[in-house]
Parts: structure tokens; sequence; C-alpha cells
């Protein structure tokens, strides 16, 4: 009878009957444990056992917080024992409308019982559509599509070469593109030859050519370079907040002063949007804080609903059209099930008014973090963000050894994920759709490391340890990340 009431519940939503917002008001209606008993009979083997698993079988190419997702709605996740748990990562904003959406889980249905992929050999009924939404959306001319946030930041990169040697005339294998210390555009190789991660970069040399950096948030830096090899520079690509670096937001004016730069010495301006965008931020876009419009726009993750992966190039005709057939494309760029979801996607944004959303609960939390900051100076060296895009710093050398990992650690037992960046960084990046008391719970999950469990933790660690050696950039000598 609680299956069957469940049943009928999803299915009501799924008819798009009210207008509630994704999350823990819409499974305060369901049967308690439902989706956990469900989870846990469907799953045939342990947490442990399936970490273990991957551990053997799969490259070890990540540090998971050792928990097993089996099932997920809203901001909530449950393991394969049906233990449940706060999701305050969000996918690193993947999942910005909450997990499994009704809606976007709808749109994926619908279509896949129609048509999967065409290829961009072909035309589909899906992708125009998508594309005209985009255009109606953020007022560029064009979508490039493509698949993954690093594949649409390749993308941005070879469509800002090739323009600056169309347009801007710059000489052959001359074009420079210009990024910031601190930032992270994805993983492939153009990419990590920007990146100040020693991680990324050691043992994958040569990097590529062609890259210059400057200092986040620096205007008067980044127009002395601009003077300098501005003759050469096509792009100036960037994260209008850092998200990977620790949720760094840039100084006030700072989001103007690059759009009037590259106008003045004619560089693209290009924003990655990936983590940023689409309400993360407490607007549709990060750079619409200081209401400025790129050149090119990147868009990925919550484009596909955490559903599917979905990413977008977005320019005006005089850029975008600097690509001709045969130059750059993807088989599954722009296939029909990924527009149909993304445009389910954009949907749900705006449906249930997620930016509005984020910029409010942003406020609270932020609020709320700033109290817990006022409680532990000790512990807490600074609290930032915008929207639903926070980070909490710690005092790295008085809590060594213990780290952010550790803290996530004590966090995920109190049944709150969270995922450190570096060793010092805690992001908070909740669904967008999560509820005031979901906020609450997890900052009182928060407060609870901080006041039960961290002194324990110190009063275990090595009577002779070090502080954190800090972590110096092989490219700039730049301290970086917290250090």
């Amino acid at each position: 009878m609680a299956a069957m009431k469940a049943r009928r519940h999803l299915q009501c939503l799924l008819k798009g009957r009210g207008r509630a917002v994704w999350g823990a008001r819409c499974l305060s209606a369901l049967p308690q444990g439902s989706f956990a008993s469900s989870s846990s009979s469907s799953s045939s083997s342990s947490s442990r056992q399936l970490i273990s698993l991957e551990n053997e079988y799969s490259a070890h190419n990540y540090h998971p917080i050792p928990v097993v997702f089996s099932q997920a709605k809203g901001s909530t996740v449950w393991d394969p024992e049906g233990k449940k748990y706060l999701d305050f990562l969000s996918a690193y904003s993947a999942v910005n409308q909450g997990h499994c959406h009704p809606k976007i889980i709808k749109a994926l249905q619908d279509q896949t019982e129609k048509l999967t992929l065409s290829s961009r050999a072909f035309y589909n009924d899906k992708f125009p559509v998508f594309a005209e939404r985009l255009r109606s959306i953020f007022g560029y001319d064009m979508v490039l599509p493509m698949n993954t946030g690093a594949e649409g930041v390749e993308t941005a990169l070879k469509l800002t070469r090739k323009w600056g040697y169309e347009k801007k005339k710059i000489p052959k294998d001359e074009a420079i593109i210009v990024s910031c210390c601190g930032c992270f555009h994805g993983r492939t190789l153009a990419v990590i030859s920007m990146s100040c991660d020693n991680e990324a970069t050691r043992g994958f040399g040569p990097l590529l050519p062609g890259h210059l950096k400057v200092d986040f948030g620096d205007a008067i830096a980044l127009e002395n370079l601009f003077k300098e090899k501005g003759d050469k520079i096509a792009g100036f690509l960037f994260e209008p907040i850092q998200g990977e670096a620790g949720v760094i937001i840039p100084p006030d004016g700072y989001l103007k002063a690059v759009r009037d730069l590259c106008s003045k010495y004619n560089i693209l301006m290009i924003s990655d949007e990936v983590q940023s965008g689409l309400g993360r931020s407490g607007r549709m876009l990060a750079c619409d804080w200081e209401d400025v419009r790129p050149d090119v726009v990147v868009l990925g993750k919550a484009l596909g609903g955490g559903v599917i992966p979905v990413s977008a190039v977005l320019a005006d005709k005089d850029v975008m059209l600097c690509i001709q057939p045969g130059e750059h494309g993807s088989t599954f760029g722009g296939n029909p099930l990924a527009s149909a979801v993304a445009i389910a996607s954009l949907d749900v944004i705006k449906d249930e008014q997620l930016v509005e959303r984020s910029a409010q609960m942003g406020e609270d939390l932020m609020k709320q973090l700033i109290e817990l900051q006022r409680r532990f100076p000790g512990y807490i060296k600074e609290v930032r963000g915008r929207g639903l895009f926070s980070a909490v710093e710690l005092n790295g050398a008085a809590l060594s050894p213990v780290s952010a990992y550790d803290i996530c650690l004590k966090l995920k037992e109190r049944g709150v994920l969270a995922k450190p960046t570096h060793s010092t960084i805690i992001r908070l990046t909740p669904p967008l759709s999560l509820s005031g008391d979901e906020l609450e719970e997890g900052v009182k999950a928060l407060q609870d490391v901080f006041e039960l469990d961290l002194p324990m933790l110190l009063q275990t660690r090595p009577q002779t340890s070090a502080p954190h050696a800090p972590h110096l950039c092989d490219r700039c000598g730049r301290k970086v990340y917290g250090a």
C-alpha cells in the first residue's frame, strides 16, 4: 500500500500538478522510508562491497567521500542500506534543480521512447527548439552544442583561436589565450595547460603553448598584459566565480573592467559559467551580477538537470560562424535526448524561480555561516559566496593535520554530504530547490562538527605534526588554495 501511494504521488508530480519546488516539500508527502526501503531491497551489494569493487576495478583518479549513492530525490540521497543524507554538493552544480526532478525525468522518458540519437549528420526535431530556447533566454545569436563542460571549454578555445586568425588577423600559430591563476576549466590537455593545480599538470607534459596567466581579480595586471601582447591575444577565459579554487568572488567592478578592457583591445571575453551559471550564484549567469555581456559563454552541468551530460557554447554570428562544417563537432552534441532534457531543465529553473530562490537562500546561508565563523574564529578563516555558491575556508595552520576532508567525513557521519576543494576549503553548494529547514539542518551539522567532533580530532593528532606546507604553483610560484 505504501509503495502504491508513493507511485501515485510521483505520477501526480509528473503530470505537472502544482508548482512546488522539487525538494523536501515534495518528498514530505511520500510515505516515510518508501525510497529507502525500495533502495535497500533493490541493491544486492552493501556500500562496503561496492566501494571495494570500485577500488579494485576502477582507475584511482578520484578520492571520494566513502558513501554510496543508491537513490536520490530533491536534496536527499539514500545509500544501499537506506541511510538518508542531505546533498550539499549537487554534483558540482549539475543538479541545481534537485535529484531526479519529475519534469526532467518525464522529458527523458518521453524522448527515450521516440528518438535518442541522430548525430549531426542529420537534423532532428529537438535540437532546433533547444537552440532557440537558449537564444531567447541568453540573447546570443547562436549555440554550438557539446556534452561535457570540458568539451564546452575546448570548443570555446578553438572558436577563439579561429576568430583570432580570421577576424583579428593574428599571425599563424601565434594566438594567445589568457586565463587566471587558480582557474579550473576541466581536465583536458588544453585546459590543464592553463592550470595552477600541480596535481593536474605534473606528469602530463609537454603542456600546450599559447597560454598566459594573470591573477584573478586584478584588472590592472590584465590591462598591462593586454598592452604588452594584445595584438596576439585572441581571448581572455575566466570563471566569474572561481569554484574549484574555493568559491573565490572577484572584487566589485572587476567584471565590468574586464568587459571594457576586452572591448578596448579587441579580445574576446569568454566566461566559463559551467559551475556558476544557471542560477547557482543567485543570478542566471554570474556575469549578471555586474550586467556584463561576455562575447562567449560556456554552459554545462545543470543544463542537463543532473540526468544527462549537456553543454553549450553561446556566441553571436560574428564569432560563431568562424567555425565551418568539418572543423569541429561531436556525434552526441545536440542529440535529441539531451536537447529534450535541457529544455525541461531550463523550464524548471524558470517555472520554479530557482534563480530568485538561490539568491534568497544564499543570503540565509551566508548569515548562518557568518554566525558560525563568529562562534569558531579559531577554526574558520573566512566564509564567502554568492547565492548558493558558498565556501568555508579553514585556518589550515591551526587545524593541521586535520583537513577539510576530515571535516567532510564527520559531516557525512552526521548525514550531510559535502566535498573539500584542496586541503582547507569546504564547498557548500546544495540543490537550489532545498528547503529552509534543510538549509538549517546542514549548517547545524557543520556546527556540531566544529563544536563536538573537531576538538576530539585535534586531541588525537600526532604531537610532532607539522603544518601543511604551502601549495606553490609550478608555473608561477605563487601560494594558492588557502595556503
